[in-house]
């Protein structure tokens, strides 16, 4: 975990927020792991296109949990939309197989969550509620960056 303040030109900043997105139809598919290997694969390129860092995620099978720091040049809105973009469109590249489950073109489901996250105790709490949520198998695959 990284307690550093961020610094750019005339700005010093910490910014985190939590994301949930769910996979369209509520699929399953994170109980594969070639889609979370992928999912990482793609959280890293977006982190040196966007000056972003994917602190952690949980997936669960058909959703996902990530917190994340940003600069300020994005707005919670467009992080949303970046990172449910860049994804998407990733991940159906890379595994075609994805469309004979998701018929429709779309990875992700309308909507999702954001939340601001505080260091101290709030970020502990989020980072606690991000790993325990479960899996079918009772597993949360959690990840750290």
């Amino acid at each position: 975990m990284d307690n550093d303040l961020c610094k750019s030109s005339h700005k010093v900043f910490k910014i985190k927020y939590h994301f949930v997105f769910c996979i369209k139809y509520r699929k399953d598919l994170f109980l594969e792991n070639k889609y979370i290997e992928t999912f990482k694969k793609i959280c890293k390129g977006l982190e040196e296109r966007y000056s972003m860092k994917f602190e952690t995620i949980g997936f669960d099978e058909d959703h996902l949990h990530f917190m994340l720091q940003s600069v300020p040049k994005y707005s919670a809105s467009q992080i949303f939309r970046i990172v449910k973009s860049v994804t998407a469109i990733k991940l159906f590249e890379m595994h075609p197989d994805i469309k004979k489950e998701l018929w429709g073109g779309e990875f992700w489901s309308d909507g999702g969550y954001v939340g601001t996250v505080g260091e101290g105790i709030n970020a502990e709490i989020i980072r606690d509620y991000i790993k325990n949520q479960g899996r079918i198998d009772g597993q949360l695959r959690l990840d750290n960056f």
